[in-house]
């Protein structure tokens, strides 16, 4: 990013994360499924974070161009589409280069919006450059931005499976919002190919990616593949 972008999105700002939820799961007051299953998560986030956070700024930046070249094998052609990504937070990859290109290429790109506790996420139109302003937990959210329903989300992951579940910051919107949107839209997750795990011993509530993005490779939900060629 130039130096004219870095100064419309202030350091001092903190990021969406994976859509907000996930900076303080005690104020959104999730609930956990199980007090076994949810300490073990919690043991797998501050693992999987520690080790993310152990990067340097060059290793974060060479992993997360890799992704970006990832997301554009996945996604060739995105004019017309709306977009939902996030600002990266606690050493996540950095797509703010990708959300730049994209918007270039015609789609139009959102970010997450918590508009009320305990409620589905909004999403709100954004651009390099408009102005922001503080949300909930000093996340910065667009302050001009119009509230628009995505194709395309695109969530970074704490850590994922196999099966392509993805395991968060633990606050619960994610799913919340996943579950209340129709049509449903396409969701990517993205991570370092380093937080694939066994299984993230998903519950009830949790919604399965349809495609994770790594620095290494690009991984389906079964059957999502053949589906994916088809929508796109």
């Amino acid at each position: 990013m130039n130096d004219e972008n870095q100064n419309d999105n202030p350091d001092h700002f903190s990021s969406p994360a994976c859509f907000m939820h996930e900076v303080d799961p005690a104020y959104m007051g999730l609930e956990g499924n199980g007090e076994t299953v949810k300490e073990w998560r919690k043991g797998e986030r501050r693992r999987l974070i520690d080790h993310r956070a152990s990067f340097n700024a060059e290793e974060r930046d060479q992993k997360s161009l890799r992704i970006r070249q990832n997301l554009d094998r996945l996604l060739p052609e995105v004019t017309g589409r709306t977009v939902s990504i996030y600002w990266p937070f606690l050493g996540e990859p950095d797509l703010r280069g990708w959300l730049t290109a994209a918007s270039v290429r015609g789609a139009t790109c959102l970010l997450p919006v918590v508009s009320e506790k305990g409620k589905p996420l909004t999403f709100r139109s954004w651009r390099i450059g408009e102005k922001l302003t503080r949300g909930v937990l000093n996340i910065p959210v667009p302050l001009h931005g119009d509230e628009r329903q995505p194709d395309i989300v695109i969530a970074p992951v704490v850590g994922f499976d196999a099966q392509c579940y993805r395991l968060g910051f633990g606050g619960g919107y994610f799913d919340r919002t996943l579950a209340v949107l129709h049509p449903k839209p396409v969701v990517i997750g993205v991570g370092f190919d380093f937080q694939q795990i066994e299984t993230i011993r998903p519950q009830g509530h949790d919604i399965p990616m349809d495609a994770i993005v790594t620095d290494t490779d690009i991984r389906f939900r079964q059957g999502f593949d053949t589906l994916f060629a088809w929508k796109f």
